[in-house]
């Protein structure tokens, strides 16, 4: 972070400094740290984009050595720790995406590489760097690869922040944000598209709990139900998949929706809530 970063826990000394000088990179955007000093040069001119951004390949998954810079065990940032994964075999997850573009084109990401807006890449607080990723977007069946080489977004509950030309390519620059899908993917193995990729969309759902024992579940109900969060309700085991009893709420049908339900939960003493397919 410009001028802000900050390392804790087992770092002292050189070995402090070098964390600390591994996540500057982590300030790329304004919803990531504070701005920059203000005698920093102003940004580069912006390059026009390409012709046919839509026909700009996705990113090609390849077998690569983990970034030098970007994946230490862990890193603190705004007041809170993230743990890198050792690595981004099996990771599923649901959420909002956003993008960020011309005011942090040319800067460094959190890799140590150059930030291409043109690029298909993307930031992800806690995938090894680089990891490669299916990125799908749940309002429209739309779907893209990126190579995710830096580390956010900082900001509320969003999951993933997508170069320009892969926000394009999910058709969500005028609205900023959008619920997704994100999956990692292995180079050289099968990439099958999940049914989120589908038409129409799935239905998706707020998940503020899973439990093996459903009087856990029951009493989790009870306490979103007396606050008012009368949409929530239990979803019992499936068979020969889940054995526990995930407490939900929704369905939900914008990010708009996703966030304040969040953030009732977060009130409620139930943090980190999750997108769930039906």
């Amino acid at each position: 972070m410009t001028g802000a970063c900050r390392a804790s826990g087992p770092f002292t000394g050189a070995s402090a400094l070098a964390l600390c000088l591994l996540l500057t990179a982590c300030a790329l955007s304004a919803r990531r740290a504070p701005p920059l000093p203000q005698h920093a040069p102003p940004p580069a001119p912006v390059p026009p984009p390409p012709q046919g951004i839509e026909s700009i390949p996705d990113a090609v998954p390849r077998l690569e050595p983990r970034s030098a810079h970007g994946n230490p065990p862990f890193y603190d940032v705004l007041g809170r720790r993230y743990f890198v994964l050792a690595a981004a075999d099996g990771y599923l997850e649901r959420g909002v995406a956003s993008w960020y573009g011309p005011t942090f084109h040319g800067g460094n990401t959190s890799s140590g590489e150059p930030y291409d807006m043109y690029g298909m890449s993307a930031a992800h607080k806690t995938l090894p760097l680089p990891t490669y990723a299916r990125v799908t977007n749940l309002r429209n069946g739309r779907s893209v690869v990126v190579r995710i080489n830096d580390r956010g977004p900082f900001v509320a509950n969003r999951l993933i922040d997508l170069s320009y030309t892969a926000a394009a390519k999910l058709d969500m620059i005028h609205e900023g944000t959008t619920l997704v899908e994100v999956r990692a993917l292995t180079p050289d193995a099968p990439d099958e598209l999940t049914r989120s990729a589908q038409s129409p969309p799935p239905s998706l759902y707020v998940q503020a709990g899973a439990f093996a024992d459903p009087r856990n579940a029951q009493h989790v109900l009870e306490r979103l139900h007396a606050a008012g969060l009368a949409s929530a309700f239990i979803l019992s085991p499936l068979e020969g998949k889940s054995r526990l009893y995930r407490v939900r709420l929704g369905p939900v049908g914008s990010v708009a929706e996703f966030d304040q339900l969040a953030a009732r939960l977060a009130a409620l003493g139930i943090p980190d809530a999750r997108l769930a397919l039906d």
